[in-house]
């Protein structure tokens, strides 16, 4: 059942992102992956999907009729729901809410009271990676959910599409320190499985914070040890035969589409749509078809697309170089 939820992850979340509303300014991790069936699950299953939250009323989750309801989908109302200490909900992702406790830190709660399973995951990831200053500071887990440091600039990606201009000193800084925390829980056999520049966090001196660790925690042996179901987005996806595998190479590939919308201002093929057109994106990248726009990183980025690189630091190096030229 794991393989199927992580597979099918990354296509409904981007159905889920566009017919929900707009999220704001975010300063924890957002935006995950909506586990449910796609069009291609047969229609006897079960469709699960959320509609906005209605009202600032007792939390929860409750079923609810439809008027052009088929038979076979179950619609499910969220509501707001504010735990003791949480003043605003400023930011919501895959079943979990974005709260203010104060102007240094936020509480990542579900959206379902007590349902904290992946959110435990990604507690004991972060209690094991530490404290790192490209990594969002985890604050220890509550009863109600975990608590974790506020990023007060929001993600890289909402600054980005905010501003009409930023220094290139400034995207090459993001780019290695984007590469400087990949490297870090990689040397912590922690596969991030969803990078991107929603999950890559802006602190109050615009230095980055990588968030969002619902991935996995491997064995020196590669065994999995804990899993959260994260998956990237299409766009950041090195094909392969299943997308319930994970590796170093996986997560450098997409960090090969995030320096690249770092340098560039916009996702790889901006023509095409994460959802609507999978097929034509995962073709490009299987044969090799990259973006071919020229930036200062564009070698970087595309040995990372092409597994040129066997570990982050190395990325770290390069990056370096450019620094000093």
């Amino acid at each position: 059942m794991s393989s199927i939820l992580r597979m099918l992850s990354s296509r409904t979340f981007y159905l889920f992102q566009a017919i929900w509303y707009p999220l704001g300014t975010v300063s924890g991790p957002v935006f995950k992956a909506l586990r449910s069936w796609t069009k291609h699950a047969s229609d006897s299953k079960a469709l699960d999907t959320y509609s906005p939250p209605t009202s600032a009323i007792d939390g929860g989750a409750e079923n609810t009729e439809h008027p052009n309801d088929d038979s076979h989908i179950r619609y499910i109302t969220v509501r707001h729901y504010y735990p003791p200490g949480v003043s605003e909900i400023i930011g919501h992702g895959f079943m979990v809410w974005i709260g203010v406790i104060d102007e240094f830190t936020v509480l990542k709660y579900p959206h379902v009271p007590g349902d904290l399973a992946r959110i435990q995951t990604e507690a004991r990831i972060l209690d094991i990676l530490g404290s790192h200053p490209r990594i969002i500071a985890s604050k220890g887990l509550t009863e109600h959910g975990l608590v974790l440091q506020r990023a007060s600039n929001g993600s890289v990606s909402d600054y980005i599409t905010s501003q009409s201009f930023i220094p290139f000193d400034r995207k090459l800084l993001w780019c290695k320190q984007a590469a400087e925390a990949i490297s870090y829980i990689h040397g912590k056999r922690v596969i991030h499985c969803d990078i991107n520049l929603r999950n890559f966090l802006l602190d109050g001196d615009l230095n980055l914070l990588l968030a969002d660790f619902q991935g996995m925690l491997k064995s020196v042996d590669g065994d999995i040890l804990l899993d959260g179901l994260s998956s990237e987005s299409t766009k950041a996806s090195l094909p392969r035969a299943s997308r319930d595998y994970a590796d170093v190479e996986t997560d450098i590939f997409a960090l090969g589409s995030a320096i690249y919308f770092i340098m560039t201002g916009h996702e790889v093929f901006p023509e095409l749509h994460n959802w609507d057109d999978e097929e034509e994106i995962v073709s490009r990248f299987q044969s090799g078809h990259f973006p071919n726009e020229n930036h200062p990183c564009s070698q970087i980025t595309e040995k990372c697309w092409k597994q040129q690189y066997r570990q982050a630091a190395d990325i770290v190096s390069d990056l370096s170089l450019i620094q000093a030229t």
